[in-house]
This record gives structure tokens, C-alpha cells and sequence, in this order.
């Protein structure tokens, strides 16, 4: 049985679109002069496991102050459990977060256990738009895209999160065929 100092795993849904995006520079104007907030940069490394039911992945993230602001710096990880549908569309996801102190030892634990399906690494610019998080992406073998994340509240609000996706979507000028049905694992799988 855990003890209490140890962490307690949070739950949460959102609603997101991914994006192929050729000039992040332009999405990262559009999402500013629409009133969005520069926040961090993370860099991120997901390793993926195989698991028996939805994804599994272990997120280590370095964040760091976007350019010419003040912030902090941090290096967090977490185990992340998700499920999600593969559509090429905003769509809802259900999620648990699990703190991690010692990566190494659960990224090797896991690995042993499941196996490693894929590792994805990015450099992720954070930006906040009414709720939003605006992820403008570089990632490793992949290229550029654009992430829109709306974390659904406790009074569930899944189609208020979903308008505003759509709305920035808009704002940010994403076409039909740039979304992405696959999440960053699947691609650099070929899934």
C-alpha cells in the first residue's frame, strides 16, 4: 500500500487536434495577435510501452521560460496512461497522470516488463488561449505541427472545450488535410 507522502495519481479527459504545421513561426503569430500567452518551452521525451489497454507512455520533461520572459526551469517526470480514438478530428481522450521520481529505473522497469513500442522526442513552445494549450511542435523525425489541448473541468464541459478548439482552429488557419488521426507514437511507428 502506498504511503502518504507518495503522490497520488490524477484523472483528467481533454479534447485535441494535431496538425501538420510547414510555418510555426506564422501559427505562433496568429495564436499571439489572438490573444494567446507565451508560457514555456518543454522539451520533451515520451517512451511508449506496449500496453494491454490504451497507451502507456513515460514523459520526462525539461521546461524552460519562452525566450525573453522570466519563468522557470524544471525537470519533471510522470507516467502517463491514455486512452484515445485515432480520427482525424478534435477528439476527447481520457487520461491518468502518475508522478515519477526516478525515471530511469520505471523507464527500464517497464521496459523489461512490456517492452519499448516507440520513443518520441520534441521540443514543445507552450502558449495559453483561453483555456487552450497551443503546443507548437518540432518533432525528431517528424517535423513541425501544431497541438490544441482543452482539459475538460470536473462540470464536464467537453463541448465547450471542443468549440474552442475549433475556434482557435479557425484563427490558425489548420486545413482538413493537415490534421493528424495518429498521435506522434503511431507516425514515427507507422501505425
Amino acid at each position: 500500500m502506498p504511503s502518504d507522502d507518495r503522490p497520488a495519481p490524477s484523472t483528467g479527459r481533454n479534447v485535441e487536434l494535431k496538425a501538420r504545421c510547414a510555418d510555426v513561426e506564422e501559427a505562433e503569430r496568429r495564436a499571439l495577435a489572438a490573444g494567446a500567452v507565451p508560457t514555456a518551452v518543454l522539451h520533451q521525451r515520451d517512451t511508449y510501452f506496449a500496453a494491454p489497454r490504451g497507451r502507456l507512455k513515460l514523459r520526462e520533461e525539461r521546461r524552460e521560460p519562452w525566450p525573453g520572459y522570466d519563468g522557470e526551469h524544471d525537470l519533471t517526470a510522470e507516467l502517463v496512461h491514455y486512452e484515445r480514438t485515432d480520427e482525424a478530428v478534435a477528439r476527447a481522450s481520457a487520461y491518468d497522470l502518475l508522478p515519477v521520481d526516478d525515471p530511469a529505473t520505471v523507464r527500464a522497469t517497464l521496459d523489461e516488463r512490456l517492452g519499448v513500442t516507440v520513443e518520441v522526442v520534441k521540443t514543445r513552445g507552450l502558449l495559453l488561449w483561453r483555456g487552450v494549450r497551443v503546443h507548437l511542435d518540432d518533432v525528431d523525425g517528424l517535423g513541425t505541427f501544431v497541438e490544441l489541448e482543452a482539459v475538460v473541468g470536473p462540470a464536464g464541459d467537453e463541448e465547450e472545450c471542443a468549440a474552442k478548439v475549433a475556434e482557435l482552429r479557425g484563427v490558425l488557419g489548420i486545413e482538413d488535410a493537415d490534421v493528424q488521426a495518429r498521435g506522434y507514437a503511431g507516425l514515427l511507428a507507422g501505425d
